[in-house]
């Protein structure tokens, strides 16, 4: 059956091959021949419903007729016949040849792409006119002659033909200049209003203000241009029962051995020998020097002393040593320089390693070195106002009162009102019952030899119990200095350190402890029973303070060195905060400046200024009120609050912010703002080229 088939589709395309066809009554062999063996061809079955569906879609839009579409029922292929006998006459014709010659295009360059575009470029008005001049009936046609027919459907098949292989893409519709220069003028008033409000705006809005500084100045002072650190001690030389001129002469003679060799020493011995004179009202005394020469036969020994509380040195010089009167002006150098070489070898320690450093300045030993690090270790860093707090850890339950503020008056009182001049101080007590010591250290042991409770070395830094004991780490601004008096119970005293066999230690930039072993079961401390833990507390006070410890002999002497080294100290600390803020500004472009800044800043430079000039004449303390207000204006300048909160900002959230809401309002504008120029572009090339 399927050969039998497959001969009969053969025989049939013979057949519609070589007979020829009827066109309204007229024969056109080779013409219709080769238009049928145009139309009937074979074809692949899955490409056949594709195939029909999208020409008889075009067929049907453009000719208003549906050719009949026949398909073999073979498996591997099928026939595709256009019946050129049916009453449709020419406009079948027509309207196939143009479906044809648009698949061949379709199938050789485009395919489904270019049969789109054979949609969009047919022009229905033209294919109806070529069928309805090509389409009549055949009783009207009768009466036209065969070439009018010929030529009439040759036209319209060539004018379709053209139309459908056109492959140039249409030209819109052209923009009047009117609705040109409208949508210009949008464009350009939205950038507008960017250019001159928007941006604007935002910078305005997003700015941040700097506050002018004194760079150079505060890099000046940091890199210690600015002030060459000078300090001179004033010595007034009196001599008991010399004239006038005996002591000049005297003064003359001690002056050089005092100052020794060094030019570029920057300590110098200024000696006066008026009792009184109106030079020193404005400059600090550093030492009176009262000497008493005996001249008797015996007058042997040469004695040296220091007043306790007040800057005086005597001295008593016997004429009858070897030297005699010879010796006198060497003798009395080396005292005054024996006074004072402790406070030059410790500001020598403190200016070693900054800016202001000697290079020709060194420290003698290693010992005194090491002796003044110790010294800095232990001592708080200075500041306006300390807090004392005196506390009291009972054990048991008594004793459960102590005369605290009597013993403070007699003990301690003197020395705050002498340490008043360097830093404020306040203080408060408090008394706590059944507090044991910390848990973390190992209980005492009992040493039955000497009939002590033994407290390990390694154990006191752990003897405070800081979970149970309410120890302020600060009150108000200053730092808090602690002494705590503990009270251990009956049964386990006396208790002392096993390795030294004392009951008191200190604890570094902390405070100081003390225990109360007394024999006799008191329920109440009196001012006798304190006497030695506040004595105690006052010689740890003054190695927390950071008080020199020589010369031991003289207190004042002590106070005046400790106020020279603290002003000196606080003009390196504010100079290098002044440094510090200087580079910040500059590393951190970003960063706001307020005003509040620049003016601390200008009153740190002014008061250093003051403090330079008053320690350059002698005035310890009027430079130490001066460098502690520079002090406090630089730290003030340099933690601004509303500085240090931009310090960490990074630029990649600038970033985060920015895009997201800035991205999509510029993209749209740019882009049409691009388009716009490249319109523009192009019209002027064209009225050139034109």
């Amino acid at each position: 059956m399927r050969v039998m088939k497959e001969k009969e589709i053969k025989q049939t395309r013979e057949e519609q091959t070589n007979q020829p066809a009827l066109i309204n009554g007229h024969a056109h062999g080779p013409r219709v021949s080769v238009l049928a063996s145009a139309c009937a061809f074979t074809c692949q079955r899955e490409h056949v419903k594709e195939l029909q569906s999208r020409i008889l879609s075009l067929a049907s839009a453009f000719s208003g007729h549906v050719p009949v579409a026949s398909c073999g029922a073979d498996a591997s292929d099928a026939i595709f016949v256009l019946p050129l006998g049916e009453p449709c006459g020419h406009r079948v014709v027509v309207v196939w040849l143009v479906l044809l010659a648009a698949w061949r295009n379709a199938e050789a360059h485009y395919h489904d792409r270019s049969v789109g575009s054979l949609g969009r470029n047919f022009r229905p008005s033209t294919l109806k006119q070529a069928t309805t001049s090509a389409g009549q009936n055949p009783s009207t046609a009768a009466g036209n002659t065969g070439m009018d027919e010929a030529n009439g459907n040759k036209a319209a098949v060539a004018d379709i033909q053209s139309s459908a292989a056109g492959t140039a893409k249409p030209e819109p519709p052209s923009e009047s200049q009117s609705l040109l220069r409208t949508r210009r003028w949008i464009v350009l008033s939205f950038w507008a209003i960017v250019v001159c409000f928007g941006l604007p705006h935002w910078l305005w809005t997003t700015s941040t203000y700097r506050a002018s500084l004194p760079l150079e100045q505060m890099n000046n002072w940091a890199e210690g241009k600015a002030c060459q650190l000078y300090f001179p001690f004033n010595i007034r030389l009196g001599v008991q029962g010399w004239s006038q001129g005996e002591v000049d002469q005297l003064a003359e003679q001690v002056r050089p051995l005092l100052d020794g060799t060094d030019k570029q020493s920057p300590f110098a011995f200024l000696i006066d020998t008026h009792e009184s004179d109106c030079g020193y009202a404005q400059a600090d005394e550093a030492v009176a020097v009262s000497l008493a020469v005996n001249d008797g036969r015996n007058a042997h020994e040469h004695i040296s002393s220091l007043e306790s509380w007040s800057s005086t040195l005597s001295l008593r010089y016997g004429l009858a040593r070897p030297k005699g009167r010879d010796g006198l002006a060497r003798w009395v150098a080396d005292e005054v320089r024996e006074v004072f070489q402790p406070q030059i070898e410790s500001l020598i320690h403190l200016l070693s390693g900054t800016p202001f450093a000697l290079e020709r300045t060194a420290l003698t030993t290693a010992a005194t070195q090491a002796k003044l690090d110790a010294r800095n270790t232990r001592a708080f860093k200075y500041a306006s106002t300390y807090h004392l707090t005196f506390s009291l850890f009972v054990s048991g339950s008594s004793p459960a009162a102590w005369e605290i503020e009597e013993a403070l008056h007699d003990y301690l009182e003197p020395l705050i009102d002498a340490l008043k001049a360097i830093s404020n101080i306040t203080v408060d007590t408090q008394v706590q019952l059944h507090a044991s010591f910390s848990p973390s250290i190992a209980c005492p042991v009992y040493d039955k030899s000497s009939k002590e409770w033994k407290l390990r070395k390694e154990d006191l830094s752990g003897f405070i119990n800081a979970a149970e004991w309410p120890l302020s780490p600060s009150i108000g601004s200053g730092p808090t200095i602690n002494f705590v008096l503990y009270a251990p119970t009956p049964t386990q005293s006396p208790l002392v350190i096993a390795e030294t066999g004392g009951s008191s230690w200190l604890v570094p930039q902390w405070g100081g402890v003390a225990i109360l072993n007394s024999q006799t079961h008191t329920t109440r401390l009196s001012k006798a029973d304190l006497e030695p833990t506040m004595l105690t507390f006052a010689d740890q006070l003054t190695s927390l303070i950071g008080l020199p410890a020589e010369p031991a002999q003289s207190l004042a002497l002590r106070l005046k060195a400790l106020s020279r080294e603290r002003a000196t100290s606080l003009i390196l600390s504010s100079s290098s905060t002044l440094g510090a803020l200087s580079r910040l500004t500059l590393k951190l472009t970003s960063i706001a400046i307020p005003d509040t800044v620049a003016a601390s800043v200008q009153t740190s430079l002014d008061h250093l200024t003051l403090a330079c000039s008053d320690l350059k004449a002698g005035r310890y303390e009027s430079a130490l009120t001066h460098a502690r207000t520079a002090d406090e204006a630089s730290e003030k300048a340099f933690f601004e609050p509303s500085m240090v909160g931009q310090v960490y900002f990074p630029d990649e959230h600038k970033v985060a912010v920015y895009v997201p809401l800035l991205g999509p309002m510029a993209v749209p504008l740019v882009m049409i703002g691009l388009k716009e120029l490249v319109k523009f572009r192009d019209a002027r090339r064209k009225v050139k080229t034109g």
